[in-house]
């Protein structure tokens, strides 16, 4: 049992920054990954970034390179996603997930921040 909650959405003008959190509670031991995710309306869920719970390597889909950063601190059980320079197509509902080993599926899931971008 993973438990998940987001925060840190709202609306920002393009150009701007914001910082996602997702706090992370119950048997955490059983994380390998967080990832996050996002979804526009009308559109399906896409990969954003991800985070080696132990060991700290993360990875970032090509789309946000080199604007979005992911990070964590492990006594805070606490994952960030550092949004730098925002575009209106970064528009969407943010969501933070847990998953049990490499290559295993995203099985817990938060409630979602949303973000939106102004042009």
């Amino acid at each position: 049992q993973v438990q998940l909650v987001e925060s840190g959405g709202g609306l920002v003008q393009a150009g701007g920054s914001l910082r996602l959190s997702c706090a992370a509670s119950g048997r955490t031991f059983s994380t390998t990954f967080m990832g996050w995710f996002r979804q526009a309306p009308g559109k399906e869920r896409e990969f954003v970034a991800h985070i080696n719970w132990g060991g700290g390597s993360t990875s970032v889909a090509a789309s946000v390179k080199g604007r979005f950063t992911i990070s964590r601190d492990n006594a805070k059980n606490t994952v960030y996603l550092q949004m730098n320079s925002l575009k209106p197509e970064d528009t969407a509902v943010y969501y933070c997930a847990s998953a049990p080993g490499f290559g295993a599926t995203y099985n817990y899931w938060g409630q979602g921040t949303q973000v939106t971008v102004s042009s």
